[in-house]
């Protein structure tokens, strides 16, 4: 199965005479990148993620690839028979778990956004928050190949918010290809391997972009981790951190904060461990340039 997704020439509209919602679209969504969507209310932007998710078949032009997909709606459809709990389980069981496994999984996934309390609520009974956290739980609940995030962070709490954030990183860190559209700019300040705008009814991509998620030009504050392993590090480190040997041979690795737990993951994790010299803030100690604490 083709892992990356690519649009060719794709064009939407609704109805046999109705205006060109979108046209002569464009776009390439490789394996662990980070892409944002752009644009003002009404210029296409949900038509182009739900032509990405293949919910909607385009008029014209061509969708290739078949990865594992899963999409975050901007409206989720909260009235089902079902309590958070079974509604995850019975996805899980769709995704190919024994229904044990995919109670567990479930559990976790509601317990990791701060819903674990509205478990057994029923569905139509949650509030918009709540049925927000079921919505990101089932995305993740099928480690996607390909996450598709239509403002998926509103009605999250400030700590839903963050997690959804980390677990940005980790698909994109564990080779999976993301692409959200959020109103708030900051949102992922920075971090985007690519940012496209809608606009015109067309898709531009913006110039200038950083290519990598992590190093000296992203923005917000960042952290220093320093540890002592085998080289080469692991990859999914490497998706999210810029690294560097320092002179008594550590590895100093510089990641985005938020980043920063599913980097120290992926080294803890890795077949031969790593040995966690010190995670500092950067630029915590300016006389201690190589984050020895």
């Amino acid at each position: 199965m083709e892992r990356a997704l690519r649009l060719t020439a794709v064009g939407r509209r609704y109805g046999v005479r109705g205006p060109w919602v979108l046209r002569d679209v464009h776009l390439d969504l490789p394996p662990a990148a980070l892409t944002r969507v752009e644009g003002p209310n009404g210029t296409g932007k949900s038509t182009l993620l739900r032509l990405l998710a293949r919910v909607d078949a385009p008029t014209e032009g061509t969708v290739t690839g078949r990865p594992r997909t899963a999409y975050v709606p901007e409206r989720f459809p909260s009235a089902l028979p079902f309590t958070a709990l079974d509604y995850l389980t019975h996805l899980g069981t769709v995704h190919g778990l024994t229904r044990k496994a995919a109670r567990r999984a479930a559990g976790d996934r509601l317990d990791r956004f701060g819903a674990a309390a509205h478990a057994l609520t029923p569905m139509s009974s949650l509030s918009k928050g709540g049925s927000q956290k079921v919505a990101v739980a089932q995305a993740l609940l099928a480690e996607p190949e390909l996450l598709i995030l239509d403002e998926a962070w509103t009605g999250l709490d400030t700590e839903a918010r963050a997690e959804l954030e980390r677990a940005v990183a980790e698909r994109t860190a564990a080779g999976s290809a993301v692409v959200f559209v959020d109103h708030d700019p900051r949102r992922l300040a920075g971090a985007a391997d690519a940012v496209h705008t809608v606009r015109d009814g067309t898709l531009h991509r913006r110039t200038g972009e950083p290519a990598v998620a992590d190093g000296p030009g992203a923005d917000g504050p960042r952290t220093v981790v320093v540890v002592r392993g085998p080289a080469p590090l692991p990859p999914e480190a490497l998706r999210l951190a810029t690294a560097e040997e320092t002179a008594d041979g550590a590895h100093r690795l510089t990641v985005r904060a938020s980043h920063s737990d599913v980097v120290l993951r992926a080294l803890l994790s890795a077949h031969r461990p790593y040995h966690v010299v010190s995670v500092n803030p950067l630029d915590v100690n300016p006389a201690d340039p190589e984050g020895r604490g």
